[in-house]
């Protein structure tokens, strides 16, 4: 991919890269303080991106040439432009020679080097990064081709060993902790969140909580969901609030609701049971209730049933789903066994300067067992912020796993057995972009060169960019070509989904009449620009052969194939199809040669 070569003056800034001064440090060698502080600006820049599409791996890249920033860059979404490009347009010239410093090894989507290819074509001569992916099969990969490459690569903890960077790896360890705390122990990264009276309590004795935090501290709340994909709260909050759980922050991404209810005593009308913005799911017993799973269904929502339901179990699932994050915001009966399976990671505790008083008030967590002040659980890396009125205290109930004992050492080329096939299993899952056959998402950064009705090509960030603007083609109407053009400069692919789907379930009337028996045939000449064009996409579908694809959507039972196997799968289909057509060519051409 041809890289932008204009001076740092002229250069535009990186997308959706808030205005952030720029670090002077001075000298042609950044001293080992100056480096740290650039790594963690890596993680503060990777930060920006939270909330603003479904929960990824963070990103952050920033150039620096003895210590002057000249360009910076993070992952705003799945499918969009990778950290490390955006700070090297930024640098342009200035690039060459210079130190990259990145707060996490690259490796965001299964064969996708950009970020490697990035940094060595615009010359940067080493690069420093804060961990190696927590992903075994993205682990080392990018170090190796960097190195490769005469790329002189740092990592802390390994060639970086002074006290100078522990903060600067903490910084690092704490922006993807989901990642991390997913990959050491296969549940997602979960926050419990509550707000509480001066006195200890979340509601009166009879039950009203609205509001003892502030109205700032509540701001606060919807970027915590905005950086979640699930929000978990049990039947007693849905009775009790009657509560919404959506971000509210103006961002793009709405997490999943998760209703926690062992015996479905819910009522019949609730702000969760509305999915048209927001997802929601019921998690119970299973039996419980068959005659309210069916009326919560028709309604849109999902059931789903455990043998025993316990808070454990209920994200073991979430992992499943691809969850990185979940905020609990249950109350104490909830919050107390979740604690006590150890899911709970995280502790925010908005602290009102309130007092209410009631002996039977509930508080924010129920009983532990325990009986002796030694028991209590103590908070790690404790942090003290005045959020408007209230305080805020934060910290971590579990360490942030370090991963770094488990991770070859510096001088192994690779952690990898070269005689092991990894497309030797029969079933191919993929759904996030992140993982390991993230590159057959539609949400995958490959944009494509399609051409319109007039014959004149057009440049489309995504495969779902280009199909969801396409319900709108055609049609003679202002609004539709509005609806088009919407969609098309969405910022990720998530905000083109999201586009299309709730413009085509509000107004019905703009999209295309022969929508459902175009869709198919729009999405396969998608997908055959975008694996035509890039051949590393190319061969590794084809090195699927004999293998059975399907994306693993949990929602979509058109294109996905449901969470028990129960959707059409058509995605998959369309490339199994693909691989089909492109092995019969290979062949054809091969017999002729």
């Amino acid at each position: 991919m041809p890289l932008i070569g204009v001076p740092v003056a002229s250069a535009a800034p990186a997308v959706g890269l808030r205005s952030r001064p720029i670090i002077r440090c001075g000298g042609m060698v950044a001293a080992p303080v100056q480096e740290a502080a650039l790594i963690r600006r890596a993680a503060e820049v990777a930060d920006l991106s939270a909330g603003h599409s479904s929960p990824h791996p963070n990103f952050g890249c920033v150039i620096a040439r003895g210590g002057d920033v000249v360009g910076e860059g993070f992952l705003y979404a799945q499918g969009t432009k990778c950290a490390e490009l955006q700070a090297v347009e930024m640098a342009g010239g200035l690039a060459r020679g210079a130190t990259a410093y990145l707060n996490m090894e690259p490796g965001d989507c299964c064969s996708d080097q950009t970020a490697v290819s990035s940094l060595v074509q615009a010359g940067i001569s080493r690069v420093v990064m804060g961990l190696r992916h927590p992903l075994q099969h993205l682990r080392g990969k990018a170090i190796q081709s960097l190195r490769s490459e005469g790329v002189q690569v740092d990592i802390l903890g390994e060639d970086l060993q002074s006290k100078t960077f522990e903060d600067a790896l903490k910084s690092c360890l704490i922006v993807n902790a989901p990642l991390l705390y997913r990959a050491a122990f296969r549940v997602p990264f979960s926050v419990l969140k509550y707000a509480m009276t001066l006195d200890g309590k979340i509601a009166t004795r009879f039950g009203h909580a609205s509001w003892i935090s502030s109205k700032v501290s509540r701001g606060r709340v919807f970027e915590l969901r905005g950086r979640s994909d699930a929000v978990v709260v049990g039947g007693s909050t849905v009775r009790r609030d009657d509560p919404q759980l959506t971000a509210r922050h103006g961002g793009a991404h709405v997490p999943v609701r998760i209703v926690m209810s062992q015996t479905l005593d819910l009522p019949e009308e609730a702000k969760l049971w509305d999915v048209f913005e927001a997802y929601t799911i019921v998690v119970t017993q299973r039996g419980a209730r068959k005659d309210v799973q069916k009326k919560l269904a028709k309604k849109g929502v999902e059931v789903v049933e455990f043998d025993i339901l316990s808070p454990r179990d209920v994200m073991e699932y979430c992992h499943d789903r691809g969850y990185l994050s979940v905020l609990w915001e249950c109350g104490g009966s909830l919050a107390a066994p979740a604690i006590s399976s150890g899911v709970i990671h995280k502790v925010y505790a908005f602290v009102a300067p309130k007092i209410i008083g009631g002996v039977n008030a509930p508080s924010p967590v129920g009983e532990l067992g325990m009986v002796q002040m030694s028991q209590a659980l103590n908070l790690i890396d404790v942090t003290y912020e005045q959020v408007g009125p209230d305080m805020l205290v934060s910290g971590f109930l579990q360490p942030i796993p370090d991963l770094s004992p488990t991770i070859p050492s510096s001088d192994e080329i690779s952690a990898l057995d070269p005689t092991v096939s990894p497309f030797d299993t029969k079933i191919i899952s993929f759904y996030k972009t992140w993982e390991r056959y993230g590159s057959f998402s539609n949400y995958s950064p490959h944009p494509i060169q399609m051409p319109d009705e007039n014959g004149n090509y057009m440049t489309w960030s995504t495969v779902e960019h280009y199909y969801q603007a396409h319900k709108f083609v055609g049609v003679d109407n202002p609004l539709a070509k509005d609806a088009f053009e919407q969609i098309k400069t969405a910022k990720s692919p998530e905000e083109a989904s999201q586009k299309g789907r709730r413009l085509q379930r509000e107004h019905p009337e703009l999209v295309r009449a022969d929508w459902e028996s175009a869709k198919i045939d729009v999405m396969y000449r998608a997908l055959r620009c975008k694996f035509s064009t890039y051949p590393h996409l190319n061969a590794m579908l084809c090195s699927t052969a004999g293998s059975v694809l399907v994306e693993a959507s949990p929602h979509d039972l058109f294109w996905g194939g449901g969470r028990e196997g129960e959707g059409l799968n058509y995605l998959g289909r369309l490339l199994m199809q693909l691989r089909t057509e492109i092995l019969e060519k290979s062949s054809k051409t091969s017999v002729v040669s």
